[in-house]
């Protein structure tokens, strides 16, 4: 017996006796609106592809629950992948509620550490600005374009149009009277 010629109702009792076959055609003809449906609610596919599967093996367990006074099968299946959608939706929520709380509360745990870590950080860049100021304009030039800019030696020899052994003894001074001026306490704040 073929049953992909069987209609949709035919189809539940054999499979609801453990026929394979019968359940393959009712996945072949109905999981496409199935993760249609799953994808529309959820926004990921991913996860409609979990809550489709979730609700095939639900159809799977119980097909012999089946009632044709209810509607088609293809609404039947339909409810059980909204239903299935809905959880999944309430699950996510539970979790992004849960890394919400926990993150507030790392948060609220790590706050003086980082008030602490972030003052001493603009303190150290206040030195070092201050620093910076000691310097030549065309050594300064070079330092702020090598560090704060990313450019390599050659690069920044063509921006300033200048020969590699100048940018490199320019990077090599300024920064030689920066180390200076920092250990020698020459910079305040």
């Amino acid at each position: 017996m073929d049953v992909r010629a069987l209609a949709d109702e035919d189809l539940i009792p054999l499979m609801a006796r453990g026929d394979a076959r019968a359940f393959e055609a009712l996945y072949e003809r109905h999981s496409g609106a199935a993760y249609s449906l799953a994808y529309r609610m959820v926004g990921a596919r991913a996860v409609a592809e979990d809550v489709t599967q979730e609700a095939f093996l639900n159809l799977w367990r119980s097909g012999a629950h089946y009632d044709r006074v209810r509607g088609s099968v293809r609404s039947w299946i339909l409810g059980i992948v909204h239903h299935r959608a809905i959880d999944a939706l309430r699950r996510n929520a539970v979790h992004a509620k849960r890394r919400s709380d926990d993150e507030t509360a790392a948060e609220r745990l790590e706050a003086p550490d980082k008030v602490e870590d972030d003052v001493a950080r603009r303190d150290e860049a206040a030195i070092v600005r201050n620093a910076m100021d000691v310097l030549p304009s065309d050594q300064l030039k070079v330092i702020e374009l090598a560090y704060f800019g990313g450019y390599t030696h050659v690069e920044i020899s063509e921006l300033l149009d200048s020969p590699v052994g100048t940018v490199k003894g320019r990077m090599r001074l300024g920064l030689k009277k920066m180390r200076e001026a920092l250990s020698h306490g020459a910079v305040e704040t």
